[in-house]
């Protein structure tokens, strides 16, 4: 089992497709090479084009002797820099990483400045409108246990049920080095002056298994919370509508990383 961290920005999603470069071809030919067989990895998520990860895990079957701790180095000297190996090692014949119980974790950052930040184009979305996070709060918490999120779908998901579990999520902006604001940590009593400006949102979504863009359009529909065009008691309604269109717009590939699995072996 890997633990890959990768810069999604030069690839075309993790998952094969023909004549586009993938995290998943790219480990598979690294992987081939290495070891003299023909290596196709099993990815537990499938990172959509342009997005980033930190801990997405990726299972593979081989007879090679070099020891299952070792797999780590010996490939990140042949991957490109833009992915990692972060760690390997030896997991049951039969594990398959998306048909186990498990919490996943995703981060979506926001530039919520007056003018973008060029050092975080490819990581963050950048808005201008300032975003009331105390809103994207109170929003998100109607959205935390097991619903059906049809409405936060892409609207040609091939899912066979689109019931998913929330277990937690929060949203709080970041001073320059990355502390959390104080204003941000405690209950919304400062109404709009405790806005912030020229900072990073974050929202993490940490769930036992995610829908189709459903990370991205929860942060489209916050976003549009934090601007005041969906008052958060309406997430409610769009929950129960179990309609694409009652959700906001499916925010940008680039602000989303996933940031890794804790596996209930």
């Amino acid at each position: 089992m890997l633990t890959v961290a990768y810069d999604g920005t030069a690839y075309c999603g993790w998952q094969l497709q023909p004549g586009k470069e993938t995290i998943e071809s790219v480990l598979n030919r690294c992987l081939s090479e290495l070891t003299g067989e023909t290596i196709e990895v099993i990815g537990a998520s499938r990172t959509d084009s342009g997005v980033h990860a930190l801990g997405n895990i990726a299972v593979f079957d081989t007879d090679s002797s070099i020891p299952a701790e070792k797999f780590s180095y010996a490939l990140n000297r042949r991957l490109p820099e833009d992915i990692r190996v972060r760690g390997s090692r030896e997991v049951a014949a039969d594990f398959h990483p998306r048909h186990c119980d498990s919490i996943k974790t995703y981060e979506y950052r926001i530039c919520n400045a007056a003018f973008p930040i060029p050092t975080k184009r490819l990581y963050a979305h950048f808005t201008y409108v300032p975003l009331d996070v105390c809103l994207m709060n109170r929003a998100a918490a109607y959205l935390v246990g097991e619903h059906d999120f049809k409405s936060f779908c892409s609207a040609d998901t091939q899912a066979q049920t689109t019931v998913r579990r929330i277990d937690s999520i929060a949203v709080w902006k970041e001073d320059g080095v990355g502390n959390h604001t104080a204003a941000d940590e405690n209950a919304c009593t400062a109404g709009r002056e405790a806005l912030q400006y020229d900072r990073e949102i974050v929202i993490r979504v940490a769930g036992g298994g995610f829908l189709y863009n459903m990370v991205r359009i929860i942060a489209g529909t916050l976003m549009e919370v934090g601007r005041e065009k969906i008052p958060p008691e309406r997430v409610k309604d769009i929950l129960a509508a179990c309609d694409r269109q009652a959700a906001g717009p499916t925010a940008p590939a680039c602000g989303l990383t996933l940031v890794g699995y804790e596996f209930r072996l």
